[in-house]
């Protein structure tokens, strides 16, 4: 059986290439929707999944990272009074006006960390270092918005806000959703680029002491420092993706992208794998007339279902892996994570198994005799 099913896929090429570019076709769209989505929820809260902190204070009724309002830095003295608190470090992000060399203006975003601790900091650096940012008025920027900037490399020096910039370091692949890049840099130059007082700062990022546990620090840092809102890592990410993704059309508009890619993949299948076992009905009935019975032609159909399914997979997972290579480059990453990767193989086997039972009916109940007609 196994050896039929294969000789039956492979007898025709033309019909083989047109089933197996009709699958890849479909896996290509589910895995670059997909990624594009994957990627989106990823870009909205990158700085909070690398923040390294273990639970983040704000004001009350923040809604996302980029939303951060002002609360006394004070209360990071109150923090720091718990046992269970390992570090605490003022955050700061905000929007900023960054003068190009042309005159004109793009926005940035003014991430503004503490130094010391390197809670909130930038990661992937490619040139420069973090101590590079101990002097004044000094940034670092991402490599993918250097051109939109203006900026050709380490030194070079504009405006953010009137005042002083100089670029100290880069890094690789710190997007923002905001399509305004971050610009990050020592809390006291953020101070001085957003305008936020001395004693003031939108976050504080806590890190607890090794072993304890982060839903009992919350509880007690919420006791300990009134007027304020105490959220873990997790919850601040989770709220930022939530604000982007269902509260702005961009993130409905990328949801119902990857859900239509879905579909599309689906029909596309379907048509094909129905296709092709109609194109073969004679084969079965032939089989029929020879005493097979139902359950051979189920698993004929069915064998050829999934071989289709590897196959165009195969080839499907490997010009995804290059388009979401390219897209490194882009400021729209389509990210392609090892289960993303393993949940598509038992999609696309998923998918066209159900497209061939729509066809098994036809192949069960053709009539044998059909073979000796003309």
């Amino acid at each position: 059986m196994p050896s039929l099913a294969r000789k039956n896929l492979f007898h025709d090429k033309t019909r083989l290439a047109v089933t197996l570019t009709g699958v890849i076709f479909a896996l290509v769209l589910i895995l670059v929707q997909f990624g594009l989505f994957l990627g989106f929820l990823d870009t909205t809260a990158n700085i909070v999944a690398h923040s390294r902190a273990d639970l983040w204070v704000t004001a009350p009724g923040v809604p996302h990272v980029n939303g951060g309002s002002p609360i006394p830095e004070r209360r990071r003295w109150q923090a720091l009074a718990d046992p269970s608190v390992d570090k605490v470090a003022a955050y700061a992000v905000s929007f900023a006006n960054w003068k190009l060399p042309s005159g004109a203006v793009e926005s940035v975003q003014v991430v503004g960390f503490d130094l010391e601790t390197g809670l909130g900091g930038p990661w992937n650096l490619t040139a420069g270092s973090i101590d590079d940012l101990r002097g004044q008025d000094t940034v670092i920027l991402d490599e993918l918005f250097l051109d939109k900037l203006g900026v050709k490399g380490i030194g070079q020096v504009a405006e953010i806000n009137g005042r002083r910039a100089r670029v100290v370091g880069l890094t690789r692949g710190i997007r923002s959703f905001t399509t305004a890049p971050y610009a990050f840099t020592s809390l006291k130059n953020a101070r001085n680029y957003i305008g936020l007082e001395e004693e003031q700062t939108h976050f504080l990022l806590v890190k607890a002491k090794p072993g304890i546990v982060h839903g009992h620090l919350k509880s007690d840092l919420a006791s300990r420092l009134p007027h304020t809102e105490i959220t873990t890592n997790p919850e601040m990410r989770w709220r930022t993706q939530y604000y982007w993704l269902f509260r702005t059309g961009a993130g409905i508009t990328t949801l119902m992208g990857s859900v239509l890619g879905l579909l599309v993949g689906i029909v596309v299948v379907a048509q094909t794998i129905y296709a092709t076992t109609m194109d073969h009905i004679r084969e079965f009935g032939t089989l029929k007339a020879m005493g097979a019975g139902n359950g051979y032609v189920y698993r004929v159909i069915l064998k050829q279902a999934v071989l289709s399914a590897v196959i165009g997979y195969a080839f499907a997972i490997v010009i995804g892996w290059y388009v979401a290579r390219a897209s490194d480059a882009g400021s729209a990453a389509i990210s392609l994570p090892p289960e993303m990767a393993v949940a598509t193989l038992f999609v696309a086997i998923l998918m066209c198994v159900v497209a061939s039972m729509i066809s098994i009916r036809k192949a069960t109940t053709i009539d044998p005799a059909m073979v000796f007609r003309g």
